[in-house]
Protein backbone atom coordinates (compact mmCIF):
# COMPACT_ATOMS: atom_id res chain seq x y z
CA UNK A 1 0.00 0.00 0.00
CA UNK A 2 1.32 3.10 -1.19
CA UNK A 3 2.13 5.78 1.89
CA UNK A 4 0.02 8.55 2.38
CA UNK A 5 1.12 12.02 1.55
CA UNK A 6 1.08 14.38 5.00
CA UNK A 7 -2.34 16.24 3.90
CA UNK A 8 -3.81 12.59 3.02
CA UNK A 9 -2.99 11.17 6.74
CA UNK A 10 -4.56 14.54 8.89
CA UNK A 11 -6.59 13.42 11.98
CA UNK A 12 -8.89 13.97 12.89
CA UNK A 13 -9.78 14.50 8.87
CA UNK A 14 -10.86 17.75 7.31
CA UNK A 15 -13.73 18.60 5.69
CA UNK A 16 -12.12 19.25 2.06
CA UNK A 17 -8.65 18.52 1.02
CA UNK A 18 -7.63 19.32 -2.42
CA UNK A 19 -4.01 17.72 -3.50
CA UNK A 20 -1.26 20.62 -5.18
CA UNK A 21 1.75 19.71 -6.32
CA UNK A 22 5.06 21.10 -4.92
CA UNK A 23 6.13 22.41 -1.74
CA UNK A 24 6.76 25.24 0.49
CA UNK A 25 9.93 25.40 2.62
CA UNK A 26 10.26 27.13 5.87
CA UNK A 27 13.45 27.94 6.72
CA UNK A 28 15.63 30.15 8.35
CA UNK A 29 14.34 33.28 6.16
CA UNK A 30 10.71 32.60 6.70
CA UNK A 31 8.50 34.89 8.37
CA UNK A 32 4.97 35.20 9.79
CA UNK A 33 2.48 37.84 9.29
CA UNK A 34 -0.50 38.16 11.81
CA UNK A 35 -3.23 40.39 11.13
CA UNK A 36 -5.21 42.08 13.96
CA UNK A 37 -6.83 39.78 15.85
CA UNK A 38 -4.11 36.99 14.65
CA UNK A 39 -1.55 37.54 17.13
CA UNK A 40 -2.52 35.20 20.02
CA UNK A 41 -2.55 31.96 17.18
CA UNK A 42 1.07 33.50 15.44
CA UNK A 43 2.80 33.04 18.31
CA UNK A 44 1.26 29.54 19.29
CA UNK A 45 2.71 28.73 16.13
CA UNK A 46 6.06 30.38 16.75
CA UNK A 47 5.60 28.57 20.22
CA UNK A 48 5.24 25.39 18.90
CA UNK A 49 7.61 25.41 15.86
CA UNK A 50 10.43 27.31 16.64
CA UNK A 51 11.57 24.62 19.95
CA UNK A 52 11.03 21.64 17.03
CA UNK A 53 12.49 23.68 14.26
CA UNK A 54 14.87 25.70 15.20
CA UNK A 55 13.95 28.43 13.19
CA UNK A 56 12.78 31.48 14.70
CA UNK A 57 9.72 32.22 12.32
CA UNK A 58 9.81 36.07 13.46
CA UNK A 59 7.04 38.54 12.91
CA UNK A 60 7.23 40.28 9.70
CA UNK A 61 4.63 42.33 7.56
CA UNK A 62 6.32 40.46 4.48
CA UNK A 63 6.08 37.55 5.67
CA UNK A 64 5.19 34.40 3.45
CA UNK A 65 3.42 32.75 6.31
CA UNK A 66 0.09 35.10 6.69
CA UNK A 67 -2.63 34.67 9.59
CA UNK A 68 -5.55 35.98 9.39
CA UNK A 69 -8.99 36.59 11.13
CA UNK A 70 -11.61 37.87 8.15
CA UNK A 71 -15.14 38.06 9.80
CA UNK A 72 -16.58 37.83 6.13
CA UNK A 73 -15.69 34.08 6.46
CA UNK A 74 -19.07 33.40 8.18
CA UNK A 75 -19.49 29.96 7.19
CA UNK A 76 -16.51 28.90 9.14
CA UNK A 77 -18.02 29.75 12.00
CA UNK A 78 -16.29 29.94 15.29
CA UNK A 79 -13.78 26.94 15.12
CA UNK A 80 -13.24 26.49 11.16
CA UNK A 81 -10.41 27.92 8.77
CA UNK A 82 -9.37 28.05 5.68
CA UNK A 83 -5.83 27.06 5.01
CA UNK A 84 -3.25 26.91 1.64
CA UNK A 85 0.14 26.23 0.94
CA UNK A 86 1.65 27.13 -2.27
CA UNK A 87 5.00 26.78 -3.33
CA UNK A 88 5.87 30.19 -2.15
CA UNK A 89 3.78 30.95 0.80
CA UNK A 90 0.87 29.68 3.07
CA UNK A 91 -2.50 31.50 4.46
CA UNK A 92 -4.12 30.54 7.50
CA UNK A 93 -7.61 32.31 7.57
CA UNK A 94 -10.78 31.65 10.03
CA UNK A 95 -13.64 33.98 10.69
CA UNK A 96 -12.72 33.89 14.47
CA UNK A 97 -9.07 34.18 16.33
CA UNK A 98 -10.22 30.58 17.74
CA UNK A 99 -10.29 28.75 14.30
CA UNK A 100 -6.95 29.79 13.80
CA UNK A 101 -5.90 28.01 16.90
CA UNK A 102 -7.40 24.86 15.10
CA UNK A 103 -5.39 25.47 12.01
CA UNK A 104 -2.29 26.09 13.72
CA UNK A 105 -2.56 22.02 14.41
CA UNK A 106 -3.08 21.48 11.01
CA UNK A 107 0.16 23.42 9.93
CA UNK A 108 2.00 21.18 12.70
CA UNK A 109 0.61 17.68 11.27
CA UNK A 110 1.66 18.70 7.69
CA UNK A 111 5.14 18.88 9.19
CA UNK A 112 6.99 15.70 9.76
CA UNK A 113 6.49 13.69 12.31
CA UNK A 114 10.08 14.86 13.71
CA UNK A 115 9.03 18.79 13.79
CA UNK A 116 6.66 17.60 17.11
CA UNK A 117 9.80 16.91 19.22
CA UNK A 118 11.88 19.83 20.67
CA UNK A 119 15.41 19.72 19.70
CA UNK A 120 16.40 18.12 23.10
CA UNK A 121 14.19 15.12 22.66
CA UNK A 122 10.89 17.15 24.38
CA UNK A 123 7.88 19.28 23.40
CA UNK A 124 6.97 22.22 25.61
CA UNK A 125 4.01 20.41 27.74
CA UNK A 126 4.92 17.00 26.78
CA UNK A 127 7.05 14.42 28.23
CA UNK A 128 10.59 14.03 26.10
CA UNK A 129 10.57 11.21 23.13
CA UNK A 130 14.04 9.19 22.63
CA UNK A 131 15.64 11.97 25.22
CA UNK A 132 18.61 12.43 22.60
CA UNK A 133 19.76 15.44 20.92
CA UNK A 134 18.88 15.68 17.54
CA UNK A 135 20.46 17.18 14.70
CA UNK A 136 18.09 19.52 13.07
CA UNK A 137 17.68 20.12 9.30
CA UNK A 138 18.52 23.97 7.91
CA UNK A 139 14.51 23.31 5.98
CA UNK A 140 10.97 21.65 6.55
CA UNK A 141 8.76 21.11 4.14
CA UNK A 142 4.92 21.49 3.87
CA UNK A 143 3.19 19.81 1.24
CA UNK A 144 0.97 22.15 -1.21
CA UNK A 145 -2.52 21.58 -0.41
CA UNK A 146 -6.06 23.74 0.06
CA UNK A 147 -8.06 23.02 2.96
CA UNK A 148 -11.45 23.90 4.36
CA UNK A 149 -12.22 22.69 7.52
CA UNK A 150 -15.52 23.19 10.04
CA UNK A 151 -16.14 20.96 13.30
CA UNK A 152 -18.79 18.41 13.02
CA UNK A 153 -19.94 19.25 16.97
CA UNK A 154 -18.88 22.20 18.92
CA UNK A 155 -18.37 20.11 22.60
CA UNK A 156 -15.25 17.75 22.26
CA UNK A 157 -13.72 16.55 25.40
CA UNK A 158 -12.41 14.07 27.46
CA UNK A 159 -12.62 13.92 30.85
CA UNK A 160 -10.03 13.26 33.78
CA UNK A 161 -10.75 11.88 37.23
CA UNK A 162 -8.27 13.62 39.50
CA UNK A 163 -10.41 12.69 42.69
CA UNK A 164 -9.63 9.08 42.66
CA UNK A 165 -6.12 9.59 41.96
CA UNK A 166 -4.49 12.46 41.94
CA UNK A 167 -2.70 13.48 38.59
CA UNK A 168 -0.17 16.91 39.11
CA UNK A 169 -0.98 19.91 36.94
CA UNK A 170 2.21 18.85 34.65
CA UNK A 171 0.29 16.14 33.69
CA UNK A 172 -2.70 17.74 33.06
CA UNK A 173 -0.76 20.22 30.44
CA UNK A 174 1.07 17.66 28.66
CA UNK A 175 -3.00 16.34 28.19
CA UNK A 176 -4.05 19.99 27.45
CA UNK A 177 -1.55 19.62 24.54
CA UNK A 178 -2.24 16.33 22.73
CA UNK A 179 -6.15 17.70 23.02
CA UNK A 180 -5.20 20.28 21.39
CA UNK A 181 -3.30 18.99 18.49
CA UNK A 182 -6.62 16.48 17.91
CA UNK A 183 -8.74 19.51 17.78
CA UNK A 184 -10.44 18.38 20.89
CA UNK A 185 -11.55 21.60 22.54
CA UNK A 186 -12.92 20.29 26.46
CA UNK A 187 -10.96 19.21 29.62
CA UNK A 188 -13.24 18.38 31.92
CA UNK A 189 -11.75 18.03 35.29
CA UNK A 190 -13.52 15.67 37.98
CA UNK A 191 -11.89 17.71 40.69
CA UNK A 192 -14.36 15.63 43.86
CA UNK A 193 -15.37 12.18 45.01
CA UNK A 194 -15.87 9.81 47.80
CA UNK A 195 -11.73 8.95 47.60
CA UNK A 196 -10.09 12.75 47.53
CA UNK A 197 -11.15 16.25 47.28
CA UNK A 198 -8.95 18.30 44.71
CA UNK A 199 -9.65 21.89 44.45
CA UNK A 200 -8.81 24.99 47.79
CA UNK A 201 -11.90 26.59 48.72
CA UNK A 202 -11.04 29.67 51.27
CA UNK A 203 -13.84 29.37 53.62
CA UNK A 204 -13.55 25.66 53.84
CA UNK A 205 -9.90 24.75 54.31
CA UNK A 206 -9.95 21.64 55.33
CA UNK A 207 -11.61 20.02 51.79
CA UNK A 208 -8.02 19.75 51.02
CA UNK A 209 -5.99 19.41 54.23
CA UNK A 210 -8.76 16.43 55.28
CA UNK A 211 -10.71 15.75 52.15
CA UNK A 212 -7.31 15.30 50.01
CA UNK A 213 -5.65 12.61 51.79
CA UNK A 214 -6.88 9.08 51.92
CA UNK A 215 -5.16 6.85 54.28
CA UNK A 216 -5.69 3.20 52.16
CA UNK A 217 -6.20 0.52 51.63
CA UNK A 218 -7.67 0.88 48.45
CA UNK A 219 -10.34 -2.02 47.38
CA UNK A 220 -11.56 -2.27 44.46
CA UNK A 221 -15.02 -3.99 42.99
CA UNK A 222 -13.56 -7.38 43.64
CA UNK A 223 -10.62 -8.86 45.63
CA UNK A 224 -7.71 -9.66 44.15
CA UNK A 225 -8.73 -6.45 41.20
CA UNK A 226 -6.61 -3.65 42.86
CA UNK A 227 -4.07 -1.95 40.74
CA UNK A 228 -1.77 -1.05 43.60
CA UNK A 229 -3.12 -3.02 46.82
CA UNK A 230 -3.55 -1.08 49.30
CA UNK A 231 -1.42 2.57 49.69
CA UNK A 232 -2.74 5.65 50.97
CA UNK A 233 -2.65 8.56 48.36
CA UNK A 234 -3.15 12.09 48.56
CA UNK A 235 -2.69 15.53 46.31
CA UNK A 236 -4.60 18.39 46.35
CA UNK A 237 -3.94 21.88 43.46
CA UNK A 238 -3.13 25.31 44.54
CA UNK A 239 -5.55 28.18 43.00
CA UNK A 240 -2.09 28.86 41.11
CA UNK A 241 -2.15 25.61 39.67
CA UNK A 242 -5.68 25.79 38.57
CA UNK A 243 -5.69 29.53 37.01
CA UNK A 244 -2.80 28.71 35.56
CA UNK A 245 -3.53 25.54 33.74
CA UNK A 246 -6.89 27.28 32.58
CA UNK A 247 -4.91 30.02 30.98
CA UNK A 248 -1.99 27.36 29.22
CA UNK A 249 -5.20 25.61 27.88
CA UNK A 250 -6.92 29.03 26.80
CA UNK A 251 -3.95 30.30 24.38
CA UNK A 252 -4.70 26.59 23.03
CA UNK A 253 -8.59 27.25 22.45
CA UNK A 254 -9.42 24.34 25.23
CA UNK A 255 -11.95 25.25 27.70
CA UNK A 256 -11.15 23.61 31.28
CA UNK A 257 -15.21 22.52 32.65
CA UNK A 258 -14.24 21.70 36.63
CA UNK A 259 -16.73 19.19 37.97
CA UNK A 260 -17.74 19.01 42.22
CA UNK A 261 -20.06 16.26 42.91
CA UNK A 262 -23.36 16.47 44.86
CA UNK A 263 -24.89 15.88 46.75
CA UNK A 264 -23.56 11.74 46.26
CA UNK A 265 -20.18 11.46 46.03
CA UNK A 266 -19.05 13.35 48.77
CA UNK A 267 -17.08 11.55 51.09
CA UNK A 268 -14.09 13.36 51.26
CA UNK A 269 -16.22 15.99 51.91
CA UNK A 270 -18.10 14.91 54.99
CA UNK A 271 -14.42 13.81 56.49
CA UNK A 272 -13.38 17.73 56.45
CA UNK A 273 -16.85 18.66 57.60
CA UNK A 274 -18.84 16.38 58.85
CA UNK A 275 -21.67 19.06 60.02
CA UNK A 276 -22.47 19.00 56.17
CA UNK A 277 -23.78 15.42 56.81
CA UNK A 278 -26.56 13.60 57.48
CA UNK A 279 -25.39 12.44 60.80
CA UNK A 280 -23.01 15.82 61.81
CA UNK A 281 -22.01 14.41 65.08
CA UNK A 282 -20.22 11.21 63.26
CA UNK A 283 -16.90 10.75 62.20
CA UNK A 284 -15.94 9.48 58.56
CA UNK A 285 -12.83 9.13 56.84
CA UNK A 286 -12.32 9.92 53.44
CA UNK A 287 -13.53 6.58 51.72
CA UNK A 288 -10.64 3.84 50.97
CA UNK A 289 -13.13 1.74 48.56
CA UNK A 290 -14.28 2.62 44.94
CA UNK A 291 -17.58 2.13 44.13
CA UNK A 292 -20.47 4.34 45.22
CA UNK A 293 -20.57 5.23 49.01
CA UNK A 294 -23.82 5.82 51.03
CA UNK A 295 -22.88 9.13 52.78
CA UNK A 296 -24.94 12.09 50.98
CA UNK A 297 -24.47 15.76 51.74
CA UNK A 298 -27.54 16.70 54.36
CA UNK A 299 -29.91 19.16 52.86
CA UNK A 300 -30.12 22.08 55.88
CA UNK A 301 -29.08 25.34 55.38
CA UNK A 302 -25.63 25.18 56.07
CA UNK A 303 -25.14 22.87 53.36
CA UNK A 304 -27.08 25.35 51.08
CA UNK A 305 -24.26 28.17 52.43
CA UNK A 306 -21.58 25.74 51.59
CA UNK A 307 -22.21 24.84 48.16
CA UNK A 308 -22.76 28.69 46.95
CA UNK A 309 -19.40 29.16 48.76
CA UNK A 310 -17.84 26.75 46.70
CA UNK A 311 -19.43 27.21 43.67
CA UNK A 312 -18.52 30.95 44.18
CA UNK A 313 -15.31 30.50 44.43
CA UNK A 314 -14.93 27.70 41.40
CA UNK A 315 -16.58 29.88 39.21
CA UNK A 316 -13.35 32.28 40.10
CA UNK A 317 -11.09 30.01 39.33
CA UNK A 318 -13.36 28.54 36.16
CA UNK A 319 -14.17 31.16 33.28
CA UNK A 320 -15.93 28.19 31.65
CA UNK A 321 -19.28 28.71 30.64
CA UNK A 322 -20.42 25.49 31.84
CA UNK A 323 -20.26 23.95 35.72
CA UNK A 324 -20.07 20.31 36.13
CA UNK A 325 -22.13 19.34 39.47
CA UNK A 326 -21.92 15.41 39.05
CA UNK A 327 -25.41 14.45 40.43
CA UNK A 328 -25.38 11.07 39.75
CA UNK A 329 -25.20 7.52 41.92
CA UNK A 330 -26.72 9.18 44.68
CA UNK A 331 -28.51 6.78 47.06
CA UNK A 332 -31.26 7.89 49.64
CA UNK A 333 -31.07 5.95 52.39
CA UNK A 334 -30.19 8.81 54.77
CA UNK A 335 -32.87 11.07 53.74
CA UNK A 336 -35.26 8.71 54.20
CA UNK A 337 -34.11 7.64 57.67
CA UNK A 338 -33.51 11.62 58.54
CA UNK A 339 -35.93 13.89 60.12
CA UNK A 340 -34.24 17.24 58.83
CA UNK A 341 -34.23 15.84 54.98
CA UNK A 342 -38.59 14.78 55.62
CA UNK A 343 -38.58 18.01 56.74
CA UNK A 344 -37.09 19.52 53.93
CA UNK A 345 -39.69 17.45 51.79
CA UNK A 346 -42.63 18.92 53.40
CA UNK A 347 -41.31 22.54 53.63
CA UNK A 348 -40.54 22.39 49.59
CA UNK A 349 -43.50 19.94 48.72
CA UNK A 350 -41.62 17.06 47.66
CA UNK A 351 -42.70 13.94 47.15
CA UNK A 352 -40.64 11.99 49.21
CA UNK A 353 -36.97 12.12 49.95
CA UNK A 354 -35.69 10.79 46.61
CA UNK A 355 -36.92 14.20 45.04
CA UNK A 356 -34.21 15.81 47.38
CA UNK A 357 -31.70 14.82 44.68
CA UNK A 358 -33.02 16.95 42.41
CA UNK A 359 -33.90 20.04 44.61
CA UNK A 360 -30.25 20.40 45.57
CA UNK A 361 -29.38 20.25 42.31
CA UNK A 362 -32.01 22.67 41.39
CA UNK A 363 -30.67 25.20 43.82
CA UNK A 364 -27.31 24.58 42.81
CA UNK A 365 -27.89 25.08 39.19
CA UNK A 366 -30.12 28.44 39.85
CA UNK A 367 -27.26 29.81 41.49
CA UNK A 368 -24.94 29.44 38.53
CA UNK A 369 -27.38 30.38 35.96
CA UNK A 370 -27.74 33.53 37.97
CA UNK A 371 -23.79 34.26 37.39
CA UNK A 372 -24.19 33.71 33.45
CA UNK A 373 -23.41 29.72 33.52
CA UNK A 374 -24.73 26.84 32.23
CA UNK A 375 -24.91 23.48 35.17
CA UNK A 376 -23.97 20.11 33.63
CA UNK A 377 -24.63 16.86 35.03
CA UNK A 378 -24.42 13.14 34.61
CA UNK A 379 -27.86 11.60 33.27
CA UNK A 380 -28.81 8.09 34.89
CA UNK A 381 -31.84 8.53 32.68
CA UNK A 382 -32.82 10.96 30.02
CA UNK A 383 -35.82 12.43 32.74
CA UNK A 384 -34.63 13.34 35.96
CA UNK A 385 -32.34 16.24 35.43
CA UNK A 386 -33.83 19.82 36.60
CA UNK A 387 -34.65 22.28 33.65
CA UNK A 388 -31.53 24.08 32.70
CA UNK A 389 -29.25 21.62 32.97
CA UNK A 390 -27.12 19.91 30.40
CA UNK A 391 -27.37 16.04 30.33
CA UNK A 392 -24.25 14.01 29.96
CA UNK A 393 -26.05 10.60 29.08
CA UNK A 394 -23.98 7.96 30.25
CA UNK A 395 -25.96 4.88 31.46
CA UNK A 396 -28.33 3.86 28.16
CA UNK A 397 -28.02 5.33 24.36
CA UNK A 398 -32.24 5.92 24.72
CA UNK A 399 -31.45 8.60 27.53
CA UNK A 400 -30.02 11.41 25.24
CA UNK A 401 -32.96 11.24 22.98
CA UNK A 402 -35.40 11.37 26.16
CA UNK A 403 -33.40 14.44 27.54
CA UNK A 404 -33.35 16.06 23.86
CA UNK A 405 -37.41 15.91 24.43
CA UNK A 406 -37.59 17.68 27.90
CA UNK A 407 -35.73 20.36 26.16
CA UNK A 408 -31.99 19.43 27.60
CA UNK A 409 -29.07 20.01 25.46
CA UNK A 410 -26.83 16.70 25.60
CA UNK A 411 -23.13 15.94 25.81
CA UNK A 412 -23.28 12.22 24.71
CA UNK A 413 -21.02 9.69 27.32
CA UNK A 414 -22.40 6.80 27.05
CA UNK A 415 -20.34 4.63 28.99
CA UNK A 416 -20.18 1.26 26.14
CA UNK A 417 -18.59 4.05 23.74
CA UNK A 418 -16.32 6.60 25.52
CA UNK A 419 -15.58 4.88 29.09
CA UNK A 420 -11.52 4.47 28.88
CA UNK A 421 -10.92 3.28 31.86
CA UNK A 422 -12.61 0.18 30.34
CA UNK A 423 -10.67 -3.02 28.56
CA UNK A 424 -9.62 -1.85 25.44
CA UNK A 425 -9.17 -5.75 24.28
CA UNK A 426 -9.75 -9.22 25.10
CA UNK A 427 -5.81 -10.28 25.58
CA UNK A 428 -5.29 -12.13 29.19
CA UNK A 429 -2.95 -10.81 31.41
CA UNK A 430 -2.77 -6.93 30.90
CA UNK A 431 -2.63 -4.25 33.18
CA UNK A 432 -5.79 -3.87 35.40
CA UNK A 433 -9.17 -2.03 34.13
CA UNK A 434 -12.69 -1.33 35.24
CA UNK A 435 -14.83 -4.16 35.31
CA UNK A 436 -16.97 -4.28 32.67
CA UNK A 437 -17.56 -4.37 28.70
CA UNK A 438 -14.75 -3.78 26.17
CA UNK A 439 -14.35 -0.45 24.77
CA UNK A 440 -12.20 -1.35 21.74
CA UNK A 441 -10.55 1.22 19.28
CA UNK A 442 -13.42 -0.21 16.59
CA UNK A 443 -16.07 0.75 19.44
CA UNK A 444 -14.88 4.26 19.82
CA UNK A 445 -14.86 5.10 15.71
CA UNK A 446 -18.26 3.78 15.36
CA UNK A 447 -19.62 5.56 18.40
CA UNK A 448 -23.80 6.04 18.96
CA UNK A 449 -26.49 6.53 16.64
CA UNK A 450 -27.07 10.12 16.56
CA UNK A 451 -30.78 10.85 18.52
CA UNK A 452 -30.72 14.46 17.49
CA UNK A 453 -32.89 13.60 13.97
CA UNK A 454 -35.23 11.55 15.64
CA UNK A 455 -36.03 13.45 19.32
CA UNK A 456 -38.21 16.28 19.21
CA UNK A 457 -38.01 19.02 21.60
CA UNK A 458 -35.73 22.59 22.23
CA UNK A 459 -32.84 20.47 23.20
CA UNK A 460 -29.16 20.05 21.09
CA UNK A 461 -26.48 17.43 20.64
CA UNK A 462 -23.32 19.97 21.74
CA UNK A 463 -20.55 17.02 21.20
CA UNK A 464 -19.23 13.93 22.64
CA UNK A 465 -16.53 13.81 25.23
CA UNK A 466 -14.53 10.57 26.29
CA UNK A 467 -14.05 9.21 30.10
CA UNK A 468 -10.55 8.12 32.43
CA UNK A 469 -11.70 7.00 35.28
CA UNK A 470 -8.70 6.93 37.35
CA UNK A 471 -9.43 4.04 39.65
CA UNK A 472 -6.96 1.67 37.65
CA UNK A 473 -5.00 4.63 36.64
CA UNK A 474 -2.43 6.30 39.24
CA UNK A 475 0.64 7.04 36.97
CA UNK A 476 1.09 9.07 33.72
CA UNK A 477 1.96 6.18 32.06
CA UNK A 478 -1.52 4.59 33.03
CA UNK A 479 -3.51 7.93 31.69
CA UNK A 480 -1.66 7.42 28.03
CA UNK A 481 -1.98 4.03 27.63
CA UNK A 482 -5.75 4.25 28.05
CA UNK A 483 -6.61 6.79 26.22
CA UNK A 484 -4.84 6.69 23.47
CA UNK A 485 -5.15 5.72 20.62
CA UNK A 486 -8.72 5.40 21.24
CA UNK A 487 -9.25 9.20 22.05
CA UNK A 488 -7.70 9.89 18.46
CA UNK A 489 -10.92 7.86 17.13
CA UNK A 490 -13.23 9.91 19.23
CA UNK A 491 -11.55 12.98 18.06
CA UNK A 492 -11.70 11.94 14.39
CA UNK A 493 -15.84 11.21 14.82
CA UNK A 494 -16.39 14.30 17.30
CA UNK A 495 -14.67 17.08 14.82
CA UNK A 496 -15.54 15.22 11.01
CA UNK A 497 -18.34 13.28 11.52
CA UNK A 498 -18.57 9.31 11.07
CA UNK A 499 -15.96 8.42 8.56
CA UNK A 500 -15.61 4.88 7.02
CA UNK A 501 -13.08 2.38 9.33
CA UNK A 502 -10.74 1.84 6.05
CA UNK A 503 -9.90 5.42 6.02
CA UNK A 504 -9.42 5.81 9.74
CA UNK A 505 -7.12 3.12 10.31
CA UNK A 506 -4.72 3.82 7.36
CA UNK A 507 -4.55 7.87 8.74
CA UNK A 508 -4.04 6.53 12.45
CA UNK A 509 -1.33 3.82 10.98
CA UNK A 510 0.71 7.37 9.64
CA UNK A 511 -0.78 9.76 13.12
CA UNK A 512 1.08 6.61 15.11
CA UNK A 513 3.89 8.08 14.38
CA UNK A 514 3.33 11.22 15.76
CA UNK A 515 2.39 10.12 18.97
CA UNK A 516 5.17 7.97 19.02
CA UNK A 517 7.42 11.50 18.11
CA UNK A 518 5.28 12.77 21.14
CA UNK A 519 6.47 10.27 23.86
CA UNK A 520 2.93 8.88 24.49
CA UNK A 521 2.90 5.87 25.82
CA UNK A 522 0.59 4.55 23.98
CA UNK A 523 -1.50 0.77 23.77
CA UNK A 524 -0.11 -0.83 20.78
CA UNK A 525 -3.83 -1.50 19.00
CA UNK A 526 -3.22 -2.12 15.48
CA UNK A 527 -5.98 -0.28 13.26
CA UNK A 528 -6.09 -2.55 9.99
CA UNK A 529 -7.78 -1.11 7.31
CA UNK A 530 -10.40 -3.15 6.51
CA UNK A 531 -14.05 -3.62 7.48
CA UNK A 532 -15.00 -4.13 11.06
CA UNK A 533 -16.89 -7.55 12.43
CA UNK A 534 -20.14 -7.38 14.13
CA UNK A 535 -19.57 -6.00 17.60
CA UNK A 536 -19.18 -8.02 20.61
CA UNK A 537 -21.96 -8.97 23.12
CA UNK A 538 -21.03 -6.48 25.88
CA UNK A 539 -22.11 -7.41 29.15
CA UNK A 540 -25.49 -5.44 30.52
CA UNK A 541 -24.70 -2.20 32.66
Amino acid sequence: MPALRRDQALLPRPTRVSLRSGHFTLDATTGVHATPGAEAAADLLRDLLTPATGLPLPPSPSGTVTLAVDAGLRGLGREGYGLTVSPHSVLLRAAHPTGLLRGVQTLRQLLPEQALVAAGGGHPGLPTGPGRERDLPDRWDLPCTEITDVPHRSWRGLMIDVARHFHPVDTLRRHVDLLALHKLNVLHLHLTDDQGWRMPVAAYPRLTTVGARRTGPDTAHSPGTSPRGPRPHAGAYTRADLTGLVAYAARRGVTVVPEIEMPGHVRAALAAYPHLGNHPGRALDVWTRWGVCDTVLGVHDAVLDFVRAVLDEVMDVFPSPYVHLGGDECPTTEWEQSATARARVAAEGLSGPADLRGWLLGRAGAHLRERGRHPVAWAETGTVLPPGFTAMSWRATSHAAEALARGHDVVLTHHRTTYLDYAQDEEPGGPPVQPGPVVDLRTVHRGDPDPAASAPGAGRVLGTQAQLWTEFAPTAADLDRLAYPRLCALADRAWSGPTPWPDFARRLAAHTRRLDALGVRHHPTTAAPSEPTAARTAPSA
